[in-house]
């Protein structure tokens, strides 16, 4: 019966795929003077649905997680937390460990990976980084917010802190981030990510620290806070949105007609 839930959610994790944001550099024509004006006879472009933006793709999702995870806590909604807990203790009966505190940031560990293996990310480092650190900051803002607001008891009556799930929202923002920058490259990375992140809501749930509910709704407002960071971010650290590196750099020696030495550094940004 614990497949039920997991199964689920690992499926709705995959189909969470970010907008595609600065896929690729745009060529840029020639001549820039009439960039934006329609040829002569040439109809404007449509204007793309709500349903097809990239506010709307980035959040369905992650919406429907954390919607589904509060639909069911305690014993209500779609097969109930209660209903979990159950199948769960009847399976697993007082099983504990401590791999769900550690393997919250497994999914980071691919990018470090991945990249030693020669595979660009979709990113550069500078700029990776500082998704990752608004993810963060996106994440921890919201989850303790949610947590401190809900005041829902942990199953082993802990604490009031359960939902939403901290270390899943943790895991499932790690493997979004690691499908988001690799993906063009192999879609299996995101796949391993996703796996990894799944394992951590399950033992939370087997831990028995969190509810159904809360582990459900951890792994939308991992996602989602992930993607935030990525709509929100224009890559104007060292390059244009689309780029890749932060730009030209050249270190020249200079030579004064005083007979003075000295190092010239120039950086010409993308």
């Amino acid at each position: 019966m614990l497949l039920r839930p997991l199964l689920s959610l690992a499926l709705l994790a995959e189909l969470a795929v970010l907008p595609r944001l600065a896929t690729a550099q745009t060529p840029v024509p020639t001549d820039t003077t009439h960039k934006y004006q329609n040829p002569p006879g040439a109809l404007a472009p449509p204007k793309k649905s709500f349903f097809r933006s990239k506010g709307f793709r980035a959040t369905i999702i992650p919406a429907a997680l954390i919607g589904y995870g509060a639909s069911t806590i305690y014993g209500n909604g779609l097969y109930s937390s209660y209903q979990a807990k159950r199948a769960i203790r009847s399976e697993f009966g007082t099983y504990r460990n401590h791999t769900d505190d550690y393997l919250q940031w497994a999914p980071y560990l691919e990018i470090p990976g991945v990249l030693l293996a020669g595979v660009e990310s979709r990113n550069d480092r500078l700029n990776l980084a500082l998704v990752v650190a608004k993810s963060e900051l996106i994440m921890l803002g919201s989850v303790y917010i949610v947590k401190t607001l809900t005041h829902i008891q942990r199953p082993d009556s802990s604490d009031h802190l359960s939902f939403p799930s901290g270390h899943t929202a943790q895991a499932f923002l790690a493997a979004s981030i690691v499908h988001a920058e690799f993906r063009d490259k192999s879609q299996w990375y995101g796949v391993g990510a996703y796996a990894l992140a799944t394992s951590v809501a399950a033992f939370r749930m087997i831990n028995n620290k969190h509810w159904q509910s809360d582990v459900v709704a951890g792994a939308g407002f991992g996602i989602l806070s992930a993607h935030m960071a990525y709509l929100s971010h224009r890559n104007r650290w060292g390059r244009k949105p689309g780029g890749r590196g932060i730009g030209e750099t050249s270190l020249l020696p200079v030579w004064t007609p005083t007979g003075g030495m000295g190092l010239c550094f120039n950086w010409r940004p993308k």
